[in-house]
């Protein structure tokens, strides 16, 4: 039976929640607990890669399958690999081990990217049709940022404590995470009701898992139609390559700042306790960047704001890299990722600018897979550059190669320049 829109609302929120919270318990116990497991920076940050490789191949062929099987099948089978992946990591101790664990979390993200707000819009459109839903998806958005916030603050707060001195201080927020996970799948087996179709057996599933395959098998069909469209748009393709140069500047902020901390620190958990409440404030700087970034797009125009963003991010990734004590460290991060939220609005309106109805699925997907292929490539690469000079060289060039992003938003500058000229007189008059 399909909830009502306020029951709608109250479970996409709550679902959102119990998603989310877990994630920002181990935010940094990702690449400090196989430190401390014993793998080195260039390991943990080529296990890093094998999430972003599994989400890449994966994306396009499970995006048909929420449509084709309905949301709730699939929600459920994510919650169900995200249990998994997190019992894995609890009881990894070798890379590949690791690894394993890292594809797991992949395959969840892939088959989760999606379905829930897919559900919430479809659940509320079948009583309100055509409705408005922009307050409900912003409401989403804030508890999503303050559920990763609250769970990277518990998450230090666990370490501080570590009251199971059997256990590594990592360990506990880890073992939370994978409970947690569980919790999930109950509320998401709980909480999300869906309309039940007469078609689920016999002929009708038949038919629905042949769809299903055959979105699959459309996957690299829509991979070459994404591929000419950004061929055919120096816009769109300059865009894309943001991406790139972006995902290189994410490897250093999240996953070698934890590393270097804990360099600095000279302990992995005395990093893990001061990356909780640290990634907590990260959280509530970078939504201050979006919403800052919000007004000021209207004033000087995305393209601006969002390569003015890029180049600045850039230059804080550098400084992390430079930063010499712990202090300043925690400092260069929390502004570069107040410069990370910042530079999201005005990017995905000049994406969107760039698609239409016919094609904006495919133009998200192919920025989404950019980005995680770029990440995949870039992990393993800043990895070794660590081990072979040292974690500061590594972050240091990352976030140069990270500056040359602001770059690749000069066609959209040009179009978006042009574009105001032309509007000009129509705008005086309208005054």
């Amino acid at each position: 039976m399909r909830s009502g829109p306020a029951a709608a609302r109250r479970a996409f929120l709550l679902l959102t929640a119990t998603r989310w919270f877990p994630t920002g318990l181990v935010i940094s116990a990702t690449t400090l607990l196989p430190v401390e497991r014993g793998l080195s920076v260039a390991q943990v940050l080529s296990v890093a890669s094998f999430t972003g490789l599994a989400t890449f191949f994966l994306e396009l062929p499970t995006s048909g399958l929420a449509d084709s099987l309905r949301r709730k099948p699939v929600l459920v089978a994510a919650a169900v690999t995200q249990v998994l992946a997190a019992a894995m990591f609890c009881v990894a101790w070798s890379f590949w081990a690791f690894a394993a664990a890292a594809a797991a979390f992949g395959v969840f993200r892939a088959l989760d990217s999606g379905p829930l707000e897919a559900w919430f819009v479809d659940t509320v459109h079948a009583s309100e049709p055509g409705v408005d839903l922009s307050a409900g998806l912003a409401r989403q958005s804030t508890t999503l940022g303050v559920a990763i916030a609250a769970g990277s603050a518990v998450s230090g707060g666990l370490i501080w404590w570590h009251p199971l001195r059997a256990w590594s201080a990592l360990t506990l927020p880890s073992v939370a995470f994978a409970v947690l996970s569980v919790v999930h799948l109950v509320a998401v087996i709980v909480f999300l009701r869906e309309e039940r179709s007469d078609d689920v057996t016999g002929d009708g599933l038949r038919g629905r898992l042949a769809q299903a395959a055959r979105a699959a098998r459309e996957a690299p069909a829509v991979m070459l139609s994404g591929l000419r469209l950004a061929g055919s748009s120096r816009v769109l393709a300059g865009l894309l390559l943001v991406e790139v140069f972006w995902s290189v500047g994410m490897v250093v902020f999240e996953s070698l700042m934890p590393l270097r901390l804990g360099e600095l620190l000279g302990s992995q958990a005395r990093a893990g306790a001061v990356m909780g409440p640290t990634a907590s404030m990260g959280w509530a700087v970078f939504a201050l960047g979006a919403a800052l970034a919000g007004r000021a797009a209207v004033r000087v125009g995305a393209a601006r704001t969002a390569l003015a963003a890029r180049f600045l991010n850039g230059l804080g990734t550098v400084w992390m890299g430079l930063a010499a004590g712990p202090a300043a460290l925690v400092v260069a991060y929390l502004v570069t990722y107040a410069l990370h939220g910042s530079g999201g609005p005005g990017y995905n309106a000049l994406l969107h600018r760039q698609a239409e109805a016919r094609n904006r699925a495919t133009v998200l997907s192919m920025a989404s897979m950019t980005g995680f292929a770029a990440y995949a490539v870039a992990s393993p690469v800043l990895g070794a550059a660590a081990d072979h000079w040292s974690l500061p060289v590594a972050m240091t060039l990352g976030g140069a190669i990270s500056v040359i992003g602001a770059l690749c938003f000069l066609p959209a500058l040009r179009q978006e320049t042009a574009l105001r000229q032309e509007t000009a007189p129509a705008r005086a008059r309208a005054r």
